[in-house]
């Protein structure tokens, strides 16, 4: 975050409460608040309109009725990036998952001198947590710890109340640094799944690379979808990816007997890798633009009986 962001978002913290609220729920300082009642709250705030429990409609509303009611105890692991290794070799195959390098439970267990020129360390239990090394001779140490021991230290959980990471081992691992050497980055292929069945596929471009974000939908016949989420749409649609039909089928195995659920994948010179799984897109707080596929996702979902 630049300077001018973290000035804009110092004056919205202090001035503004909806901002004030936002700030402090990021960093944990709501977790107090029980967890229907932050929903509604962050809901609002976020989308600017009340959270129909009840009778949820659109995709964010359900989003937010399966973080209250829907806990089953292999949701868990499935967000767990160390956990979730072993659960995807038994799925789909060990060659789908990113190698290990090493996993440890305190930030200053790492061994560094331990590690390749190139690697990436992750956090297992959030979003956010990682450090991405290129070229070992030039990385702060210092300042990897001093991130990881931030992320070591939250719950992610407290953060948006998204369930499956609320019982998530704390702990560091490191991977094998991968990259596309066609495309120069490691571009992920996000499939929308639904009841077990791929409806959509989200392609983001740009990340760590100094440019801005954009990001693309897509069908399952690979045709360009006319809306965005969260970041604006790419001047120029991504080619398909060479592995899509292969992709498409992997998520369908890895999301049989969810909901819904987003299966991530990384295609590196011609060959699939799983990246994550994901129950809450954005944690269901971003709105559609245009607003009418909140509704068409919506349609896609059909709530399971609560499990609590």
């Amino acid at each position: 975050m630049g300077i001018k962001s973290k000035v804009n978002t110092l004056i919205g913290v202090i001035f503004d409460k909806n901002a004030r609220y936002r700030f402090l729920a990021n960093r944990g300082r709501k977790k107090d608040v029980p967890a229907e009642e932050f929903v509604k709250i962050r809901y609002r705030i976020d989308m600017g309109k009340e959270l129909d429990l009840e009778n949820p409609v659109t995709y964010t509303e359900k989003l937010q009725w399966l973080k209250l009611y829907d806990h089953r105890p292999e949701y868990t692991t499935m967000v767990d990036k160390y956990g979730v290794k072993e659960y995807v070799s038994k799925k789909i195959g060990e060659k789908y998952v990113i190698p290990l390098l090493g996993v440890w439970e305190k930030v200053d267990d790492i061994d560094f001198n331990s590690l390749p020129e190139r690697f990436v360390l992750k956090t297992t239990h959030d979003s956010g947590g990682i450090v991405i090394c290129k070229d070992k001779s030039k990385l702060d140490i210092h300042a990897a710890k001093r991130k990881l021991s931030y992320f070591m230290k939250r719950n992610y959980y407290d953060c948006n109340r998204e369930w499956p990471y609320k019982n998530v081992k704390h702990r560091i691992i490191a991977e094998e640094y991968m990259e596309d050497s066609r495309q120069g980055e490691l571009r992920d292929y996000k499939f929308f799944t639904f009841g077990g069945e791929p409806k959509v596929l989200y392609i983001a471009q740009g990340r760590g690379k100094g440019e801005p974000t954009v990001a693309d939908f897509f069908d399952m016949d690979y045709n360009h979808l006319p809306f965005t989420i969260d970041h604006d749409m790419a001047p120029v649609p991504p080619e398909k990816p060479q592995c899509f039909e292969e992709m498409k089928e992997l998520a369908a195995k890895l999301s049989a007997g969810t909901p819904q659920l987003r299966v991530d994948f990384y295609e590196v010179d011609g060959k699939v890798y799983f990246g994550e799984m994901t129950f809450f897109h954005c944690s269901g707080l971003a709105p559609f633009r245009p607003e009418a596929w909140d509704k068409k996702f919506g349609d896609w979902v059909v709530l399971p009986e609560k499990r609590i």
